[in-house]
């Protein structure tokens, strides 16, 4: 089974956040830029700009009046303007990169920041040295803001969190936790609360807003005995509801769990970058040092100061912050944008993982059925009609509780009295057989009436179809019909025209049904009449197919698909209808029930995954060549500001387009 990891993290070069904790890059866990955010990433913006403001008040005459400060006595002026304004812009940085140290971790951006703007000190040029630190202090404010905002996205399914619930004890209602509730209690939700637990309505019908759930922002309306889920909002009658699951085993629960407590799977992409860092860190310090030592030795007129002006110049420029901030941010992104439209991913790594689906699995009831069984066509014989069929029917499955006779009950829809059904008898693998009204009466397969030796021409009828016979003559046949959902063949047409090569549909039910409803999708192949463990070989056999690069996913809802979605490499779940067993153990988990909501996944990853290596390319090509001009003399260190700083800020706000 697959380890079930949760939502993704973001990254920073700084700041903690709590969604840091995994990353194996050279930085400090317990980063600690004094943020400050509330417990759940809440971005307090006063807090952040009022030392921006101090630094800025400090630093503005500074740079206005810097000759004039400069020849003060020993430039007391510069360093009573410059020094404080270092050290507010620039503490976290430094604290962090003395913490690392101390730990072993030397080669990280805070420690090339505080060497570069220490030197820049020391050789008197005290703005750049703060403009490093201010410009820094800006980029991780868009930053800040930029994770807030990917935050929300997924914010909107913490809200859905019940803080009470209405139980019905003695005659009156009283307000408790939802943790205390049993199954079985009966629980009151009136219009405007939300439903704390799951349960069946027992009394009342109303209209509920599942948005926070699905992600849909079309009410649904609920009946007697249908079942509802904890997170969803009452928006007109009072509902009384008998409770099925306990709060800590409600689909809100398991989904808060996978949110908060994210243990995040880094992406491919991610791990290039933290292999590179490990490398490059180092490369960039000792080319530093190179060139602030050799010239001056080898290099006739050279002088010290210049080169070690160039060797700082270089440790700016080479601060890797543009890609440590944006491609962890632009995975964040991804999965916050995501979870806007009702798809949870549970890591970036399943994310980028749908960037290589070239083969998609569907299992076909209740993810590209509705799963719900219907009269689809009542067809009668030797003199009797449609209703008179249809009401033997339901007498002859009044005490059966398979799927198709509950579906001819309902379609009978009629009162039955029991008296008039005697001598029930199932006969395994065949049908029913029962005394209706004094008359024998048969319903069952073509072999029942093989069995009975009864006539018929209908022999080869496609379908789930239900034979009748009333005191050994046929009577006629009802065929029951499970539905396709409203965008099953969009959601075929759709991953098509996105270039996935093949699509397959494995199923329980018979070849007959499954040839129907694979022709009806446009399906590229199916298998049918499989049992679960022969579901697993299916995905097998198609994985050893896919090729090097290809992967497989698996779209399933119900608890026999759980080891299927365990074995693909990406496992889908239908979240709304779909198996707890299935939910947990899916890589992502659609809470539509919608099976075109696959294809916008593999839409959304392929967008995330364009931005994250578009903020590659553009910040090692533009560090590169900076790079170039800071060992030749051409920039400065404002230039190796904009390098480090503005290449950062530019990727940040690329990244968070991950989110629309």
């Amino acid at each position: 089974m697959k380890r079930k990891v949760h939502s993704e993290s973001s990254g920073c070069c700084n700041c903690e956040h709590d969604h840091h904790e995994n990353h194996n890059h050279n930085h400090d866990e317990n980063h600690n830029h004094d943020h400050n955010h509330d417990h759940g990433g809440e971005l307090n913006l006063k807090n952040e700009v009022l030392p921006l403001v101090a630094i800025l008040s400090l630093y503005a005459p500074g740079v206005i009046f810097e000759n004039q400060l400069h020849n003060t006595f020993y430039s007391i002026g510069e360093y009573l303007l410059f020094i404080p304004a270092y050290l507010l812009s620039g503490w976290s940085v430094l604290k962090t990169a003395g913490r690392n140290i101390l730990k072993g971790r030397v080669f990280d951006e805070t420690f090339l920041m505080s060497v570069a703007t220490l030197g820049a000190i020391a050789i008197h040029k005290l703005p750049e040295a703060v403009g490093v630190m201010l410009f820094y202090k800006i980029g991780e404010l868009f930053q800040d803001i930029a994770v807030s905002r990917s935050r929300n996205s997924i914010k909107a399914l913490l809200e859905v969190r019940p803080d009470y619930a209405n139980i019905q004890t003695d005659g009156e209602l009283k307000k408790v936790s939802p943790k205390t509730v049993n199954i079985g209690d009966i629980i009151v939700v009136k219009p405007g609360e939300k439903i704390p637990l799951d349960g069946e309505i027992i009394d009342g019908n109303s209209q509920v807003d599942t948005s926070a759930l699905t992600g849909e922002s079309v009410p649904r309306t609920v009946r007697l005995g249908e079942t509802v889920l904890a997170g969803m909002i009452n928006k007109m009658g009072v509902l009384s509801i008998r409770v099925t699951k306990l709060f800590d085993e409600s689909s809100i629960a398991k989904i808060l769990d996978l949110v908060q407590n994210a243990k995040s799977k880094k992406a491919e992409t991610e791990k290039f970058i933290t292999k590179f860092a490990g490398y490059y860190t180092p490369i960039v310090v000792f080319t530093s040092l190179v060139v602030a030592l050799l010239p001056p030795i080898f290099i006739a007129g050279a002088t010290s100061s210049e080169w070690v002006y160039r060797a700082l110049i270089l440790l700016v420029i080479s601060c890797p912050c543009g890609l440590v901030i944006s491609i962890p941010l632009g995975y964040f992104g991804g999965v916050g944008g995501a979870a806007k439209r009702g798809i949870l991913v549970k890591g970036s790594t399943f994310l980028d993982a749908l960037n290589g689906v070239n083969t998609v699995v569907f299992d076909k009831t209740g993810t590209l059925t509705h799963g719900v069984f219907k009269v689809a066509k009542i067809v009668p014989s030797n003199g009797y009609v449609e209703q008179e069929l249809l009401q033997l029917a339901a007498k002859v499955e009044l005490h059966s509780n398979h799927p198709i006779a509950q579906s001819i009950r309902k379609a009978y829809g009629g009162k039955i009295d029991e008296l008039e059904v005697r001598d029930y008898e199932e006969i395994a693998g065949y049908g029913i057989k029962a005394k209706v009204e004094n008359r024998v009466v048969l319903a069952g397969s073509d072999r029942l009436l093989h069995k009975e030796n009864i006539t018929h021409d209908n022999c080869q009828l496609e379908g789930t179809v239900i034979h009748l016979a009333v005191d050994n003559i046929y009577a006629g046949y009802i065929v029951i019909a499970d539905e396709l959902k409203e965008d099953a063949i969009q959601a075929i047409k759709a991953l098509k025209a996105m270039g996935v090569e093949r699509t397959v549909m494995l199923t329980g039910d018979n070849q007959a049904i499954a040839s129907r409803i694979a022709q009806q999708l446009g399906i590229d192949a199916y298998e049918a009449e499989l049992l679960p463990e022969e579901k697993v070989n299916a995905i097998e056999k198609l994985l050893s197919t896919v090729g090097k690069h290809g992967k497989v996913a698996f779209v399933g809802d119900g608890i026999n698909d759980a080891p299927v979605i365990a074995r693909a490499d990406v496992g889908i779940a239908m979240g709304g209808l779909g198996s707890d067993a299935a939910i947990e153990t899916a890589d992502i988990v659609i809470m539509t029930d919608a099976p075109s909501k696959v294809a916008e996944a593999i839409q959304i990853a392929r967008k995330t995954r364009q931005i994250v290596w578009q903020n590659i390319g553009f910040a090692l090509a533009i560090k590169g060549i900076f790079i170039g001009l800071g060992i030749l003399g051409v920039a400065t260190m404002w230039e190796a500001v904009f390098a480090d700083v503005g290449v950062a800020i530019l990727a940040i706000f690329n990244a968070t387009r991950a989110m629309k």
